[in-house]
């Protein structure tokens, strides 16, 4: 194991021990933090009754399924964003400023027009995973070194030859730095919106236990998040 890992979770350790010293001390409420002992018990029990298991899979599930449509449409959309200068001239800005706005307000919205099932997740957690993948896509593309393509042009290779052999080769290093926020982005919408909507998954396990004042429940579901 990596010595940064052992410090890590050394550190983690650490923490933990603390606040169930505070806590036992009656320096911290155990009513605001539950203690990380009682946390444990907890998470053990809800993993016994499957609720934690099947929470973990649903919200998974939808989280790899908005960053995979984010992926389909944000690759292609952003190759085209770079590639035809005045519909990024048009558009890029638009883009960047729905990277900073708070989409997900818009879900009673989504749950009008699909429904009240994870349908709804999906598709709002795609549109905010997708914005990322677009940007990086555009910055990827125009951080192509010209001396690539002059190589490719003395190889007198066809667009679509310099395509798969230069430019996305010397891109995906950047894409993927978009795919790894989508995948972000796309886990705290749909986190959020279980949580809001009660439709299942951990948010929907977080609010659930708050609800019925399970401290210690609460927190083990905040942690598998």
């Amino acid at each position: 194991m990596k010595l940064s890992i052992v410090v890590g979770l050394a550190g983690v350790a650490a923490v933990a021990a603390l606040l169930e010293l505070l806590i036992g001390q009656g320096y911290i409420s155990p009513f605001l933090i539950a203690p990380p002992s009682e946390v444990g018990v907890e998470m053990l029990a809800l993993w016994r009754e499957e609720r934690l298991v099947e929470a973990l899979f649903m919200t998974f599930g939808s989280t790899l399924a908005s960053t995979g449509i984010a992926i389909l449409v944000g690759v292609p959309v952003g190759f085209l964003l770079n590639r035809v200068r005045l519909l990024a001239e048009a558009y890029e800005g638009w883009i960047a400023g729905l990277f900073s706005a708070p989409l997900i307000l818009l879900y009673p919205l989504f749950l009008v027009l699909f429904g009240r099932g994870v349908m709804t997740i999906i598709v709002i957690s795609s549109i905010l995973a997708t914005i990322p993948v677009v940007l990086n896509t555009m910055q990827a593309f125009a951080q192509v070194r010209t001396v690539h393509l002059n190589v490719a042009r003395a190889f007198k290779l066809t667009g679509w030859q310099t395509f798969w052999k230069v430019l996305l080769p010397a891109a995906i290093p950047t894409i993927f730095t978009g795919i790894r926020l989508a995948m972000i982005y796309s886990m705290i919408s749909v986190v959020a919106i279980e949580y809001l909507v009660v439709l299942g998954g951990l948010g929907s396990l977080v609010s659930d236990l708050y609800d019925r004042y399970n401290i210690p429940g609460m927190y083990a579901a905040i942690v598998a998040v």
